[in-house]
């Protein structure tokens, strides 16, 4: 019984300390395994897992290599306070002054907010990108630990940049949300690489000629401010294929953005030469919303208005009242499409229809009042046709004693004339209302037909 105690005890004891070896042996490589993922991760490639015990004699070795030159490269801040505060960098200083300055310039068009035909302006959100080379920010020398550096706008402050700004603004300004949206990039052989986003409202020289079928322009001019091109040369980026990229697709209400057109002019000032350069933006107006608003509620207006010569002569105040109400109903559509249109002094294509559309419809109203006189004038001459008919035919009754001295030959002519006269007197009229409607009816759609092909044709082709 003893003897199994014992026994017992030393299986007990022996299970313990093999626990206790195992536990450090394990810790012990957890922590070695940790060391060596975090060197891996920081100084050497990922290698395929098939080669990993070939190099792993290697990888210590490469290791302190990169832990050295880590350790040798001088850091952002470093490099920054070198070359603003220990090679006297002055701001103010064009670089390479006897040769001048490069400045390459890209646009990143973001969106566009608004249109306005009131204010004549557009609003629109921009990446403005600029690069220039700098010989006095060359830091290639100074063992950089990486081979850009990306820097805030603080940083901008300091260093010298060409002033460029959109001269035609109404107005221009960098976004701030949260902060001021600037990026700054340097290179190693002290390129420059600046990035704005902008909200810009440029102008729009509206040409409402054709409106609503027109096409509008709208232009930017970015230039440096204070250089002329002897001391920067502003250029759009070689290296781009287009010079302003869109980011996003643009949705405007009312206009289709169409094209984009850029160049570069050489423009003269008193002080010289300025380089500029011109980018324009071509919108085309929506036309299906002005053809429901506008021209539809106008064909059935006009179609209404001839309803009235189916109606008879003997409707004339159903057809007065028609005919008012529809030129009443165009005047009013016309003052609303014009309340959102600047007042100009030339006429615009929505003008040569409204005011075509109320001649049509005036057109009716003579028509119509054609129709009541010819009616009145009816209703008298049947009242007193009967009269006079009778006093001329009483007039014109010859007695046999009248003819009693003249020969038989001259009263047959007489007898000849009485009738003619007659027949022309009391025959009925030439004109008569309905025959004036059904004219009407043939006349006024088919000039109106015309009328549609002229315009149509004039202003979409």
């Amino acid at each position: 019984m003893i003897l199994w105690n014992v026994i017992l005890m030393d299986f007990i004891f022996f299970t313990y300390l093999l626990q206790l070896i195992l536990s450090s042996s394990i810790s012990t490589y957890t922590g070695i395994e940790d060391d060596y993922s975090s060197e891996k991760i920081e100084d050497i490639p990922e290698v395929p897992l098939s080669s990993y015990d070939t190099v792993g004699i290697n990888r210590s070795s490469n290791s302190k290599k990169g832990f050295s030159r880590r350790k040798n490269c001088t850091t952002d801040t470093a490099i920054i306070d070198k070359l603003l505060n220990g090679t006297g960098y002055n701001k103010f200083r064009v670089p390479a002054e006897e040769k001048g300055v490069d400045v390459a310039v890209e646009f990143w068009l973001q969106a566009i907010t608004s249109i306005s035909e009131i204010t004549n302006d557009f609003q629109m959100d921009i990446y403005i990108n600029e690069m220039w080379l700098d010989p006095d920010l060359n830091f290639e020398h100074l063992s950089p630990c990486k081979q850009n550096l990306s820097l805030n706008g603080q940083v901008l402050d300091r260093l010298w940049t060409p002033n460029s700004c959109f001269i035609n603004s109404k107005v221009a300004e960098i976004h701030e949300s949260p902060f001021k949206n600037v990026f700054l990039m340097l290179y190693p052989n002290g390129t420059v690489w600046v990035n704005y986003r902008v909200r810009v409202r440029g102008p729009c020289a509206m040409e409402l000629t054709n409106f609503p079928l027109d096409t509008q322009r709208c232009g930017l001019i970015y230039e440096s401010f204070n250089y002329n091109n002897q001391e920067v040369r502003m250029r759009w980026n070689p290296m781009s294929e287009t010079k302003v990229t869109i980011l996003n697709e643009i949705l405007l209400p009312d206009y289709d953005l169409v094209d984009i057109q850029t160049k570069h002019i050489e423009e003269r000032y008193p002080a010289g030469m300025w380089d500029e350069l011109h980018v324009t933006f071509i919108f085309k107006r929506r036309f299906v919303w002005y053809f429901m608003q506008a021209y539809v509620p106008t064909y059935l207006t006009i179609f209404i208005s001839w309803v009235s010569f189916a109606l008879g002569s003997k409707a004339i105040p159903a057809r007065t009242m028609l005919g008012v109400n529809a030129l009443l109903a165009i005047v009013f559509q016309f003052g609303n499409i014009m309340r959102n249109l600047p007042r100009v002094s030339y006429v615009k294509a929505i003008d040569v229809w409204m005011l075509g559309s109320m001649t049509f419809i005036f057109g009716s109203l003579i028509e119509l009042a054609i129709v009541g006189y010819k009616v009145r004038e009816g209703e008298v001459n049947n009242r007193k046709r009967p009269l006079i008919c009778r006093q001329r035919q009483n007039e014109n009754e010859v007695s046999p004693q009248a003819f009693c001295g003249y020969e038989k030959r001259f009263m047959f002519p007489v007898e000849r004339l009485d009738i003619k006269w007659k027949g022309a007197s009391c025959g009925r009229m030439r004109w008569t209302p309905d025959e004036i409607d059904k004219l009407s009816s043939c006349c006024f759609p088919t000039f109106f037909a015309l009328f549609n092909v002229c315009y149509w044709s004039y202003y979409l082709y």
